[in-house]
């Protein structure tokens, strides 16, 4: 177990980012039947999803929720000096797409960048990372980037994981704040659950087999039921609080039904207890901060917010963090728009002639003529 309190640094501003098409129960009615649809949405609490077109990527969603989060706190972009971007769902197996990310929004070559293959347990290990990172380095400013675009490894005829997961990336701003509200972190992990939530083909160890997401729910459940609770109640050790101290506690947004049930083994009132996966689904490294911007946007912009942000998930990994955030510039929810491939530099089919820059430009990119 790893623990930790973490000083002088604050969260200044969030932006998430969804893809514009959204899949709804109707649409899985179509393919999976009526009466199982309904009963996967009252199950799992997912009524709609918003999924990629084809030539989207994870970081198209962050370069856009990034340049917006810049925006609004007026932060010059070679102003960062660290970029950690989180994600299982990368563009290419290399590079990282933190790199990708870098060059896109114009982040200046003295910043440091950091990827994490993490997906539900990202966003806190993401933190945590990122916050280290630059207390230790002394440096000002931070963006963590935390997201999947999972529908790019679904079998969309797969009725155990395709109405589940929804696509989303999501930015962070850190900022040294001397005096700052100390963040306590309490992480873990067992690699013994790697078997049970995989996409096992499609990498170098089995590159002929289809890219499709495996995920044993039973086991799922159980490991979370094993290890979150003792999880939360070390954090708030760690931190000095006690569950009624805490304003709001956010899991990770798989399912409403489990999130109830942790929230009612820690004590937790429904009114502490975050809810907001009725539109996203499990949107993974950034159904967390996704849940921040859509459910408790104005509050944090008002602030300040004692949180609890607890993430669980792939490898087995887990991780907690006590925060009091706010008032924070910006905690909002913004929308990419699917727009045509062969308009947006799509990487898939690079025009003839076209160079390194063509292979590895995102839907922003502009692609010099040959």
């Amino acid at each position: 177990m790893v623990a930790s309190v973490i000083e002088g640094v604050a969260l200044a501003g969030i932006v998430a980012c969804v893809p514009e098409r959204r899949e709804t129960v109707e649409d899985l009615a179509a393919r999976f039947g009526e009466d199982a649809a309904r009963r996967i949405a009252k199950a799992t609490g997912i009524e709609a999803r918003h999924l990629v077109p084809p030539h989207q990527c994870t970081s198209d969603l962050g370069e856009a929720a990034a340049r917006r989060l810049l925006d609004r706190l007026g932060w010059a972009a070679d102003s960062v000096d660290l970029l950690v971007m989180v994600t299982q769902t990368h563009d290419h197996i290399l590079p990282a797409s933190g790199y990708l990310l870098h060059h896109r929004l114009g982040v200046g070559k003295g910043a440091a960048v950091l990827d994490l293959t993490l997906g539900c347990s990202g966003f806190v290990h993401g933190l945590w990372t990122a916050s280290a990172m630059l207390k230790a380095a002394g440096a000002r400013r931070a963006l963590l980037v935390a997201g999947d675009t999972t529908s790019r490894v679904l079998d969309p005829d797969d009725r155990a994981v395709a109405p589940l997961f929804g696509d989303a990336a999501t930015a962070t701003a850190l900022v040294m704040e001397e005096g700052g509200a100390p963040m306590a972190f309490v992480l873990g992990s067992d690699g013994a659950g790697a078997p049970y939530l995989a996409v096992p083909g499609g990498g170098l160890r089995r590159p002929g087999e289809p890219a499709h997401l495996f995920m044993d729910g039973t086991q799922v459940f159980a490991f979370t039921l094993r290890e979150v609770p003792g999880n939360i109640r070390a954090v708030l050790e760690r931190a000095g609080w006690t569950m009624g101290t805490v304003d709001r506690l956010v899991l990770h947004q798989a399912n409403a039904q489990m999130i109830r049930h942790l929230a009612q083994k820690l004590g937790a009132t429904p009114d502490q207890t975050v809810v907001g996966l009725a539109g996203f689904g499990n949107t993974s490294s950034a159904s967390i901060p996704l849940a921040l911007a859509s459910e408790l946007g104005t509050a944090l912009c008002d602030g300040p917010l004692r949180l609890v942000l607890s993430g669980f998930g792939v490898g087995w990994s887990w991780g907690s963090v006590a925060l009091t955030a706010g008032p924070l510039a910006v905690c909002e929810v913004m929308t990419l728009p699917a727009s045509p491939a062969e308009s947006a530099g799509s990487e898939a089919q690079p025009a003839k002639g076209a160079g390194r820059e063509a292979i590895l430009a995102g839907p922003s990119a502009k692609i010099a003529e040959p």
